[in-house]
């Protein structure tokens, strides 16, 4: 060999040598092993790749690579083989997939014994500079690494990485820079966040050095191992790409090879609207990338039409160019073209023309939708009687899915005959679950019934005071065991977002078992009537369905949240939350009801709360005794009588204690008491209503295990001339079972009203 060759290939090689001790990314500038480099204003460093000669010889293997390299004692398998973790679901390990290639040989079987015979194989060798975002266009081939050494081989070519493919605690570790150049993707780095990112079209990834979290697109996933830095090299999990970027790829074990099945096509897909109509505007939205980072510079489309004049199926596809003259593999999308929405028709009919004043009108909705997609029916003036003579026009409004509408209007006509008189007609007719107006100032001067009552052992704590908060603190505390029912309903004024807790402190010796039987939960909502409403409403359905039943085990010394329904979400100011449950305890349990800041600990702040003094209006309590069984077996119904609750009278309140004030207490109106009533002898014909005294009322109650609004249409009952239908009894007597309990935010008193029907014509 000639000295001028000798120089050449001296020169080459310490060049290589060179940069190997070069960050060839920006990562390795938080290595301690670098020379220190003012990043300050850099975001990104852009490697510029120059192929050179180099001998085959100066490619690491694993027999350097482990000893030299690795210094976290990453050793290889026995017999210098390494392994490699597989995909199922994108590899497939085959002796015959890849061609063995010796690690020593070049791409053509040549020997790199570095003799002066011996043609040396082209490699890349990276150039760092500094400057923005680094683009690579690869050839397009298959890429083949090989275990345990630096050696990549690409369209005949082979390429040197920064360090060896090596496996580490079970898992295959790549030189990013090398890989991503060679696969054609985009890689820079963000000195704010210490994040490498690779690029791929519309696809990023970024990579945090020792951390197994990578994020594509910005989901946070996890690698099998942690990225590392090695010698100024930043070294990835391989199937951290491979997945994120679904590259396929072949482990061939005899010729120590990963071959990486890379798609150089570009990529195309495009959506349209979720509901097209024959003659609408077609609206295309198209997404095209090149997985070498190539521009798109052309599309063809199959099929396109800006509309589609007649319903049906169209077949539309699309394919686009990049830079390099690949076209993309067609995607293809079928567009279903429906008849153009036609709106509802609206259209009733009575049962007749004409009416007694009285009478009572069938009205039979016949409306009709295309679509069959009616949403909302809205009528107008549709009576179930009228009792001024006349005629009367009645009018249905009917709304599509789509907003369309259509109005449909009829006249009947009402004559001078009386059939019944409006309070008869009410009695009869109204629905159950709605109201009719009534001379309520008759009701005191009705007859009681004489019910007595028994109770069951059922603890109430009510929390209802102070009902508007202005401060964060405990709001309640009180320790129970056995059956307790809480009741929890306040208003938040601190000023701030809050969140209610309840906490459970087992200060037993032995572990206890807290159980959630009911949950009854509603808010937080402007409006206390709404809350109460909803949470007396909720508490029942769960009284049906046992679907709210929860354990919670609780160990001597420890505290819990308990009832979590009501920490879910937040109160903004001015809001209100509302909270009935039934519980069972095994051992005495501590409870604390508080309220404090939506960001805050309740087990870190509970001990330096305040305890919140009561407002002087509203009532808190503890009070044994809860649940109230009325049960009558004498005959209801032949003649106009009630039966008050919550009148402190007939309904006693119950007497309890506020244990924070070390006072005694008188639960008004018995909010929290559950009245379980049983009329054993109802008699025929019998009309049962609610009527309120005290003032508005909105809740519900279960009849015969029915859930009846009281009312419905979100309406509340006005106290005293207003009663809503519970239920009626029909041709023979019956046994009628109601389950009653104050719903917060009403008032009290109330009366069940009992009261013979009238004769039918």
């Amino acid at each position: 060999m000639n000295l001028k060759k000798k120089l050449s290939i001296l020169t080459a090689l310490a060049v290589f040598q060179a940069f190997a001790m070069i960050p060839t990314n920006a990562q390795a500038a938080e290595s301690s092993e670098t020379t220190p480099v003012n990043t300050a204003k850099v975001k990104s460093v852009e490697v510029v790749k120059k192929e050179q000669p180099i001998a085959e010889s100066e490619v690491k293997t694993g027999a350097t690579t482990d000893a030299a390299n690795n210094p976290s004692n990453n050793t290889p398998p026995a017999n210098n083989e390494s392994t490699i973790e597989t995909n199922p679901g994108t590899t497939s390990p085959s002796g015959t997939e890849a061609a063995p290639v010796n690690p020593e040989t070049g791409a053509n079987g040549e020997q790199g014994s570095g003799g002066e015979t011996t043609t040396p194989t082209p490699a890349v060798v990276q150039q760092p500079t500094t400057g923005g975002t680094s683009t690579t266009v690869r050839s397009g081939g298959d890429l083949t690494l090989y275990m345990n050494s630096n050696k990549m081989v690409q369209d005949g070519k082979t390429y040197v990485a920064g360090q060896p493919m090596a496996v580490k605690n079970g898992v295959s570790y790549v030189a990013i820079r090398a890989l991503v150049d060679r696969v054609g993707y985009n890689v820079k780095y963000d000195n704010t966040t210490k994040e490498t990112i690779i690029q791929s079209g519309t696809d990023e990834l970024r990579f945090k050095t020792n951390s197994k979290m990578y994020t594509v697109n910005g989901e946070s996933r996890m690698m099998k191992g942690a990225a590392y830095q090695e010698k100024n090299t930043f070294m990835i999990p391989l199937t951290s790409i491979t997945q994120a970027l679904n590259i396929t790829y072949t482990v061939n074990q005899p010729a120590k090879t990963v071959v990486l099945k890379l798609n150089t096509k570009p990529v195309a897909s495009f959506t349209v609207q979720k509901e097209i109509f024959a003659g609408d505007q077609v609206n295309y939205t198209t997404k095209n990338s090149s997985p070498n980072g190539l521009p798109i510079v052309d599309e063809r489309w199959t099929g396109r039409q800006d509309s589609f004049d007649q319903p049906g199926l169209y077949t539309v596809t699309y394919t686009v160019q990049d830079a390099s003259g690949q076209w993309s593999n067609p995607y293809t999308l079928t567009i279903k073209v429906d008849r153009p929405n036609l709106p509802p028709v609206a259209m009733f009919t009575t049962d007749k023309e004409e009416y007694k004043m009285g009478e009572k009108i069938s009205y039979l909705d016949q409306s009709t939708d295309d679509e069959d997609a009616i949403e909302k029916r809205d009528w107008s003036n549709n009576a179930l009687a009228f009792f001024i003579p006349g005629p009367k026009t009645v009018s249905l409004t009917v709304t599509d899915k789509h907003g369309l509408s259509d109005t449909y209007t009829k006249v009947i006509n009402i004559t001078g005959e009386t059939l019944y008189s409006q309070s008869d007609f009410n009695k009869l007719f109204t629905p159950v679950g709605d109201k009719f107006t009534f001379n309520g100032g008759e009701v005191p001067a009705t007859e009681k019934v004489p019910f007595t009552y028994t109770d069951e052992p059922s603890l109430l704590i009510r929390s209802n005071s102070p009902e508007t908060v202005n401060q964060e603190g405990i709001v309640y505390k009180e320790s129970s065991f056995g059956q307790t029912r809480f009741m929890i309903h306040h208003v938040n004024n601190t000023g701030k977002r809050v969140k209610m807790y309840v906490i459970a402190t087992n200060n037993n010796p032995y572990t206890a078992v807290f159980e959630q039987q009911n949950m009854g939960f509603a808010g937080p909502t402007p409006f206390a009537t709404v809350a109460g409403k909803l949470s007396i409403d909720k508490w029942f359905k769960s009284m049906q369905t046992g679907a709210d039943q929860k354990k919670v085990y609780i160990q001597p010394g420890e505290s819990k949240l308990i009832l979590t329904e009501l920490n879910n979400i937040s109160m903004k100011e001015g809001q209100v939350i509302s909270l009935y449950s039934d519980t069972f305890s095994d051992y005495t349990l501590d409870y604390n009801i508080v309220m404090i800041e939506e960001n805050k600990d309740p087990m870190a702040v509970l001990s330096s709360l305040p305890v919140l003094d009561r407002d002087g209006v509203h009532n808190r309590g503890t009070y044994p005794n809860a649940t109230r069984i009325i049960t009558y077996d004498q005959e209801v119904g032949t003649k106009p009588s009630r039966l008050p609750l919550g009148d402190n009278a007939s309904d006693p309140n119950l007497d309890g204690t506020d244990p924070m004030a070390f006072t005694s207490a008188s639960n008004a109106g018995n909010f929290g008491v559950l009245y379980k009533i049983t009329l054993n002898n109802v008699a025929p014909r019998t009309l049962i209503s609610f009527n309120p005294r005290g003032g508005k009322y909105y809740g519900s109650a279960l009849v015969n295990g029915q859930l009846v609004q009281l009312s419905n249409n979100s309406q509340s009952l006005s106290a005293p001339n207003e009663q809503n239908v519970l239920y009626r009894t029909g041709s023979y007597g019956e046994s009628v079972t109601i389950v009653f309990s104050a719903a917060p935010g009403s008032n009290l008193p109330v009366n069940i009203l009992f009261t013979p029907l009238p004769a039918e014509k």
